[in-house]
Order: C-alpha cells, then sequence, then structure tokens
C-alpha cells in the first residue's frame, strides 16, 4: 500500500467490495483513523451516518471493528444527510464524523468521507498522515467478525437547527413545493422538515432499495422533477444529490436553476441582511463568468479556487467568509455549517423568495449565463505552457480579446495527457474559433 493515494477531492471513492473499499481495506481504515488522532485522548468518540446503498451496512459495521480495535467508541446515526453527520458531531462529543456515502454515483459504487470534530472536512494534511498509517506494515487491524454498531436517533437536532435558517417560515403564505430524495439519504430528513415548516410538499425519489440510489432521479437527472412541477402547477421544486449535501433547483416553467444562480441569489439576500461577510463569495474555476460580472455592480468580490467543496471551504475558514460553492449545487453557509447542505440551501433559497416577493424564476435571471466552450487537445508531454512562445502568445492574444467580458481557464487533466481549453464569452461561435486558435498551436508544438 506504500505511496497509495487513498483520498480524492470528496473522500475515499470506489467500488464497494474492491480495494480501498473492500472489507480488510476498510477496517484497517477504521484502524489508522484513530491512530492519526492527537495523542492522549482515551476513548476518542466517533459517529458515522450513511447513505441507502446496500453495502453501507457491511462498509459500516466493518469501518466501527477497526476504530474499536483501536480503542475507540462508534455509535451509529443510521441513514441521514452527510451534512447531518458533520452538524452533530461539531455539536456533539464526538471526535471525527465518518459518512458512508458515494454522492451521486451509482449504488455500485460507495465512499467513506471524514469529519473533524469541528464538523469540517479533513484537510490534506491530515489525510495525508492517515494515508502513511494505512501505509505503515508495522501494524495490523484488529481480527475477528465485525458485530453491530450501536445506534442513537440523533435526527432531530439536526433538524431543528435547519428550521432556524428560516425563521420566517410560520408567518410565510406556504406555496406548493416538490422535492426529489434522490432515493437517497434525504428520505429520512427532508419530508419532515418541510412539512413542518408548512409548505405544501409534494416528494418523489423517495422508495429507497438499496439499488435506486441516484436512478433516474436527484440532482444529477432533475428531468422527472421538473415534469412534476410543471403538471402539479408548483411554485419551484429541489433535488438533492444521494447524500444530500447538494440542491439543483427547478422553477414553476420547468427550467433548471444551478449553483451559480443560487449564489447571487442568497450572496444578495445576505448582503441586503448585512451578513455577508466580507463582502465575497467563494466559488470554483468551473463557475460561469455572468456570475462574476453580476456580482461585482452589487459590490461583491467573487474569489475563486480549484474544483472541489472542501477548497471552497478551506477559501472561506482562511478569509472568514459566509457564502462559497459550486455550479454543482454544493452550497457552503457557514453560520450554519463549514460543509455544503443542500436542506440547508433549500432553506435558504425558499425564504429568498419569500422575503424578496420574487419567483424563483425571476430572481434566477438576474445572472446571465455566458456561452461556455471546452475543447481537449491530446499532449505529448505535460510542459509549462509559458515556456513555449508561440503558445503563451496565442493564449495571450486570446486573454486580451475577452478581457472585462469573458474568461480564458487552461488546465492539464490530472489523469489523462490532454490540455483542456475552457473559454466563456459573449457569442458562441466567436468564441468557440479563439478556443480552437489556442489548440492548433499547442498541436503544432506539444500535440
Amino acid at each position: 500500500m506504500a505511496n497509495h493515494k487513498l483520498f480524492g477531492t470528496d473522500g475515499i471513492r470506489g467500488t464497494a467490495g474492491k480495494p480501498p473499499l473492500d472489507p480488510p481495506s476498510v477496517r484497517r481504515l477504521g484502524a489508522a483513523l484513530v491512530r492519526a488522532l492527537p495523542h492522549g485522548k482515551e476513548s476518542p468518540q466517533f459517529l458515522v451516518g450513511r447513505d441507502t446503498r446496500e453495502s453501507g451496512g457491511w462498509i459500516e459495521a466493518e469501518l466501527a471493528h477497526g476504530a474499536c480495535g483501536e480503542g475507540a467508541m462508534v455509535t451509529s446515526v443510521g441513514v441521514v444527510p452527510t451534512p447531518a453527520v458533520a452538524f452533530l458531531t461539531r455539536t456533539g462529543i464526538y471526535d471525527a464524523g465518518l459518512v458512508i456515502s458515494a454522492s451521486h454515483n451509482p449504488f455500485e459504487d460507495n465512499g467513506i468521507k471524514v469529519f473533524s470534530g469541528k464538523g469540517e472536512k479533513f484537510n490534506e494534511a491530515v489525510e495525508g498522515a492517515v494515508e502513511a498509517i494505512m501505509a505503515d506494515a508495522s501494524w495490523s487491524a484488529r481480527g475477528g467478525e465485525a458485530g453491530t454498531v450501536p445506534r442513537a436517533d440523533l435526527v432531530d437536532a439536526y433538524l431543528d437547527h435547519l428550521r432556524a435558517v428560516f425563521p420566517e417560515a410560520p408567518h410565510v403564505v406556504p406555496f406548493p413545493i416538490v422535492i426529489d430524495c434522490a432515493n437517497g439519504a434525504t428520505t429520512t430528513a427532508a419530508p419532515e422538515l418541510f412539512n413542518s415548516l408548512g409548505f405544501e410538499t409534494i416528494v418523489i425519489g423517495n422508495r429507497p432499495d438499496g439499488r435506486n440510489i441516484n436512478l433516474g432521479c436527484g440532482s444529477t437527472h432533475p428531468e422527472r422533477l421538473a415534469e412534476t412541477v410543471v403538471e402539479r402547477g408548483c411554485a419551484m421544486g429541489v433535488a438533492f444529490d444521494g447524500d444530500g449535501d447538494r440542491a439543483i433547483f427547478v422553477d414553476h416553467h420547468g427550467h433548471i436553476v444551478d449553483g451559480d444562480a443560487v449564489l447571487l441569489m442568497c450572496g444578495h439576500q445576505l448582503l441586503r441582511e448585512g451578513r455577508l461577510k466580507g463582502n465575497a463569495i467563494v466559488a470554483t474555476v468551473m463557475s460561469n463568468i455572468g456570475l462574476e460580472l453580476a456580482l461585482k455592480p452589487l459590490g461583491i468580490d467573487l474569489i475563486r479556487t480549484s474544483v472541489g467543496d472542501k477548497y471552497v471551504m478551506e477559501e472561506m475558514l482562511k478569509r472568514n467568509l459566509a457564502l462559497g460553492g459550486e455550479q454543482s449545487g454544493h452550497i457552503i453557509f457557514s453560520e450554519y455549517l463549514f460543509t455544503g447542505d443542500g436542506l440547508c440551501t433549500a432553506l435558504n433559497v425558499l425564504r429568498t423568495v419569500a422575503l424578496t416577493g420574487r419567483t424563483l424564476s425571476d430572481l434566477a435571471s438576474d445572472l446571465t449565463t455566458y456561452p461556455q466552450v471546452l475543447l481537449n487537445v491530446r499532449v505529448r508531454e505535460k510542459v509549462e505552457l509559458g515556456t513555449v512562445p508561440a503558445v503563451a502568445d496565442a493564449i495571450a492574444r486570446v486573454e486580451a480579446r475577452v478581457a472585462g467580458q469573458g474568461r480564458l481557464l487552461i488546465r492539464y487533466s490530472g489523469t489523462e495527457p490532454l490540455l483542456r481549453v475552457m473559454l466563456e464569452g459573449e457569442r458562441q461561435d466567436e468564441i468557440r474559433g479563439w478556443a480552437q486558435e489556442i489548440v492548433d498551436v499547442v498541436k503544432e508544438h506539444l500535440g
């Protein structure tokens, strides 16, 4: 296992039953997580939750068996959204929170995310320490058969925390909404939450069978949600992903409203209330230039990070900011939690709709999404582009053309010998031609 990278941008992910998610590796990981904690803590407390995948039960048991073998005490909260584990870990007696989920992936996959006692995802330094312990062949995890993990029903505390996001709800005239639970973790929380706030709620994607998580439903497949919203004449709809840490919306016309539009409308609402710390929002390099241009006249800066909500979180922590997120629907409201929370996001959007008196469609129209072109070019080696004069000149020419009204992003693929050229601007045909200029020069000199 030496030099083996386990953690990706969102924890450990793979096919359930195969390395690194085979029983021995999962058990060893449970033990390694205890060993990575600061020394001196006797009987560290771990909280574990999971989504609805059929593999979640045995992964939970193996993870707990390994951790308990190193002296930890592990409590299961059962099937709950990922942010519920983060919240309960932060507010309880727990030293770490473990989530067993592969988010929006199909049921055959699974994964393990780890939160610190502060309710924040492990940073890369801690992940590296865990990987080093896993690779150390001088120790072994406890043997024997994994048993049942002690259970605690704690979801009500999480729901109470969420209701505080929308304190005006009892005084708002309720309007009909559709929620899509992706046959995943939000099935145990979302219907109760929205019904308790007085919304006329139609629920779909709420019959999990262990294999239908994200199957034709949820944030990655919002088509059925859109159809239901229009057919039932609802004001809006929201689709969660399998573990409930992201949300994608649908307006009353059935049009998709993504994370960029949510950042704009919620950022503006927080600004009006004096709650937008630093007058800045964090997004990733994938957010459309239209978001940046829409925020500018409001006096709100956009700070960009690499793709991955953990990078958004780290930047928000560093700058003490209130709002950040991804176009994909991972939105972080740091006043409530330092991780993406689909239910919290939905409540903030509903609150913004209610307090402004505008429809979701109208609020989303404040964002002009610019055309985007993405071209890939195969390269023989990944050299620094500034060291190739012809390529550097081509990039500089295109950057000058889009300055102030567009955006050029060039990066190498992390897994393939490809250079990715992404260009945003006002006219699709124009930016496609400019992107092709760069690709042609790269092919000539690096292809």
